[in-house]
């Protein structure tokens, strides 16, 4: 790739970020700007966003046979909290690309690894609980301690998970929204990067509402074949009952719903993850549900759902796509 083209690092001035508009309705599409949304929605329209914070999830380790690095696939399940999903790699560090990595030492249930140096308040470590039969590097972990200890830990030694088109290390605060609230996603849910607190406050002065829902977008490659043939893998999805609300009031008013990147996966996907079938509405959800974006209908809906009326989503960090469905 030119790299006059190449994203090598996210884009400082958000607002003036390029959009697509796209209507196939009509078969026509324009270039313009992020801030070009003030002109593209209307009063009653509803902009969903996820509100998944970004976790340090990159941590470097040590294995009783050798050095590796830890990523963090997503949050707990909601049937055993302390039981975190992670992918292994070998020695090395983010500049060399995925499928380089050399592979990690082999691990098994039981093994401790340790990742900080023991100390005074530090010495984080973790416990091999289980290891996929998809890939001995997709493991099921424990970490030694809990609650706030555990999240002072976890801040204290982890990094964001990155790639090695990026020209130098990301901190952690440029890999969160605006609106983020819980850490809870592998990578960051980077559509809704752009949308900044001023553009935010002229959509809503303007009658466009905004609800938020909560995706955790889990990791985009591990370099291991099989298990990015899987890709993605469950990922949490969380819909609060207030979302459900202002859909409805969205709908109810003539409005259109707009989820903007994995905002729409949860958007789509919570009724079919909560085992009772789609419907033609979105259901609120008030515990954990984990699903895949690569999930179907068990059966087919009364009539086709409709979880959105347009779709924004990012393409790398310089770039939206805004698709409007009618």
């Amino acid at each position: 790739m030119s790299a006059l083209v190449a994203a090598t690092w996210p884009s400082e001035e958000r607002s003036a970020t390029r959009l697509l508009h796209v209507d196939p309705a009509r078969g026509v599409f324009h270039d313009g700007l992020v801030s070009d949304l003030t002109t593209l929605l209307r009063p009653h329209d509803l902009l969903v966003l996820n509100d998944a914070a970004t976790l340090p999830g990159s941590l470097p380790g040590w294995s009783p046979r050798g050095p590796l690095e830890l990523r963090l696939a997503g949050p707990p399940s909601g049937s055993d909290p302390g039981l975190w999903p992670a992918v292994l790699f070998g020695a090395g560090t983010w500049r060399e690309r995925t499928e380089d990595r050399r592979p990690p030492p082999r691990v098994a249930a039981g093994d401790r690894i340790r990742l900080e140096t023991p100390g005074p308040g530090a010495g984080l470590a973790a416990e091999i609980v289980s290891v996929s039969p998809l890939s001995p590097r997709l493991v099921e972990l424990r970490f030694d301690r809990e609650g706030a200890a555990f999240w002072a830990a976890l801040f204290r030694v982890g990094r964001p998970v990155q790639y090695s088109y990026l020209r130098q290390p990301l901190p952690l605060w440029h890999v969160q929204t605006a609106f983020a609230g819980r850490p809870l996603a592998a990578e960051m849910p980077s559509a809704g990067r752009l949308l900044r607190v001023p553009l935010l406050r002229a959509l809503r002065k303007g009658g466009v509402a905004v609800a938020t829902v909560t995706h955790a977008a889990g990791l985009s490659s591990t370099g291991d074949p099989a298990l990015d043939a899987a890709l993605p893998l469950p990922e949490l999805s969380l819909v609060p009952p207030a979302a459900v609300a202002a859909v409805e009031r969205a709908r109810g008013s003539g409005g259109r719903v707009v989820a903007v990147g994995t905002a729409r996966a949860s958007s789509r996907a919570s009724c079919r993850a909560c085992s009772r079938g789609c419907t033609s509405r979105v259901r609120a959800t008030s515990s954990c549900c984990r699903h895949s974006r690569r999930e179907r209908c068990s059966r087919p809906p009364s009539r086709t759902p409709r979880a959105r009326d347009t779709a924004a989503t990012s393409s790398g960090t310089r770039a939206w796509c805004w698709r409007a469905m009618c």
